[in-house]
C-alpha cells in the first residue's frame, strides 16, 4: 500500500504539482534499485539531443522494470542527474509523462558525466507486493 504525502505536511513549503515529498510504503515485498541508467540505445550510443535521451532512458527504465516482473506503476522514487540547469524543465515533463502524471519523490541534480554527449541519467526506485 502507497500514501503520497504530497500536500499539507505541517511545516514545509507545498510541492509543485510533479513531485510528493514524500511516499509511505506499507506491505512492499519486493523492492528493485535500478542504477542510473542512460538515454542509450542498445548498442551503447547516445541519440542526439536531450529529448531523445530522455526518452530512450526511460524506454530503458520500463525494459528493466519490466524484466523485474514490474511497470512504472510500482515505481517510488526517481533521481535525475542531468549535466545542465537547462535540461529541468524538459526532464519533469519527461517525468510526468512517463508516469502518466503520477506523482513521486524526485530529485534533479546537476553533474558532469562520464562521457560529454551524456546529458541525462535516471536512478529509480520501484516497489511491489
Amino acid at each position: 500500500m502507497q500514501r503520497i504525502l504530497h500536500a499539507g505536511v505541517p511545516g514545509i513549503y507545498p510541492p509543485t504539482g510533479d513531485y510528493a515529498h514524500a511516499l509511505e510504503l506499507r506491505g512492499a515485498g519486493r523492492l528493485l534499485l535500478v542504477s542510473g541508467t542512460m538515454g542509450l540505445e542498445p548498442d551503447g550510443t547516445a541519440p542526439a539531443g536531450l529529448d531523445a535521451q530522455l526518452a530512450r532512458a526511460w524506454e530503458n527504465v520500463r525494459a528493466i522494470l519490466g524484466a523485474a516482473g514490474m511497470s512504472l506503476e510500482d515505481l517510488v522514487r526517481v533521481t535525475s542527474y542531468l549535466t545542465d540547469a537547462a535540461h529541468a524543465g524538459a526532464n519533469a515533463a519527461a517525468r510526468v509523462a512517463a508516469l502518466g502524471g503520477r506523482v513521486v519523490p524526485t530529485t534533479a541534480i546537476v553533474v558532469g558525466t562520464l562521457e560529454r554527449d551524456w546529458l541525462v541519467e535516471l536512478e529509480v526506485l520501484a516497489a511491489a507486493p
